[in-house]
């Protein structure tokens, strides 16, 4: 079976967790403030906060924004359904902005009416989440207009797009947003096998997401209520979560980052291929906007009505033939548990017609131009043959 993602590993990550493994420190030592500063130069964000995954991420994001009961944060309805979890673990409520149909990202003119609608029941959001879906920025410039002009906050949930750019640069140095969030997950660009990250350039936000995510703990003299009382004192000032990276997770993920951009270089490669095989074919990829770069975690088609296999038919098809045809995502609000909330079928009809529409082919760095040639000729044969 030809995988939809895969992590590359090479001897020189092996290499570089084992010399962990025969140090001195297994957590909490010097390789996760070695990684968070590999990630914030990279992005050119002043603070980086590892964690260990982006849901936890997300959440102590949240959280150090400030929000809370009875806030609302909004979010995109296709995306894994931690983009929404995290405002609900902060007891605030949840609601929805829906996409655009041609690059699958929040739609900005969708997002600017239901802002004007918010405002007159006075239920704007708190905070916004917008979702950089497959690895392209969404249009953060004129979400960040919008959110500026009603007082909103941004989070940018950049899970697939480490090494992607916008308007010419990094995606996670903050222009346009107060943090933004990777992901290190295996199947993602770059991998410390579980993990996450959150840039700033607020030195508050980063202080209070480096203590929350280790149970809201301080050593630091200046953050105690009063004098230490030695050397093995902390204090414990706010209820955290153990949301640590361990140094095995970063010396991975540093290790890693020194071929991101010859990841996001071959992802790029092997999408223009398929782009061009593709032609004549009832499909079409998600469309690019000229102001991004996209990391190409994924290679997401939209299947045509008229196209003479379904779409639920086509993916089983592929699965027979060896390929891992693939869906991202399901609409959140349409899950048993946000249906529960009191959403329903009907609510985003973007991110439901994106459903019935898209499919994941697989792209991964060690890809082999046979297996892309065999997707390619799979896909010809299904739907032309």
């Amino acid at each position: 079976m030809i995988p939809y993602g895969k992590q590359d590993i090479s001897e020189q990550d092996v290499e570089a967790v084992i010399e962990v493994l025969h140090s001195q420190w297994l957590t909490q030592g010097p390789k996760v403030p070695e990684f968070e500063k590999v990630i914030a130069d990279y992005c050119e964000a002043k603070y980086a906060c590892a964690t260990n995954s982006a849901t936890s991420a997300l959440h102590i994001a949240c959280l150090a924004i400030g929000v809370g009961k009875g806030d609302y944060v909004w979010t995109s309805p296709i995306s894994f359904v931690a983009s929404a979890n995290c405002a609900l673990y902060c007891g605030a409520h949840i609601d929805f902005v829906d996409i655009e149909l041609e690059t699958g990202n929040m739609s900005v003119e969708k997002l600017a009416e239901k802002l004007v609608e918010a405002k007159r029941l006075n239920k704007l959001p708190k905070v916004i989440i917008p979702v950089h879906l497959a690895g392209q920025s969404c249009d953060m410039e004129n979400i960040h207009k919008l959110a500026k002009k009603y007082s909103i906050r941004i989070i940018e949930d950049a899970s697939h797009a480490i090494g992607a750019k916008y308007l010419g640069k990094a995606v996670g140095g903050c222009q346009y947003s107060d943090i933004t969030i990777f992901s290190f997950h295996p199947v993602k660009i770059v991998t410390s096998a579980e993990g996450g990250m959150a840039t700033t350039n607020c030195a508050y936000l980063n202080k209070s997401m480096q203590r929350l995510r280790s149970h809201g703990v301080t050593n630091k003299q200046e953050d105690m209520t009063e004098p230490s009382h030695g050397p093995w004192y902390y204090q414990q000032l706010e209820l955290g979560f153990n949301y640590r990276m361990t140094e095995l997770q970063a010396a991975l993920g540093i290790s890693q980052v020194k071929r991101l951009d010859e990841f996001v270089t071959i992802r790029n490669q092997y999408a223009k291929h398929y782009m061009q095989h593709l032609v004549g074919l009832p499909v079409e990829h998600l469309a690019q906007d000229s102001n991004c770069y996209s990391s190409y975690h994924l290679f997401i088609i939209r299947l045509h009505k008229q196209a003479k296999m379904a779409h639920n038919a086509l993916i089983c098809h592929l699965r027979k033939r060896g390929i891992c045809a693939h869906m991202h995502y399901i609409p959140i609000h349409l899950q048993p548990y946000y249906k529960a909330l009191g959403f329903s079928a009907g609510d985003f009809p973007n991110a439901e017609m994106y459903y019935q529409q898209a499919i994941t082919i697989p792209l991964f760095p060690t890809m082999t131009k046979p297996e892309q040639t065999l997707v390619i000729k799979e896909l010809q044969q299904a739907l032309c043959d």
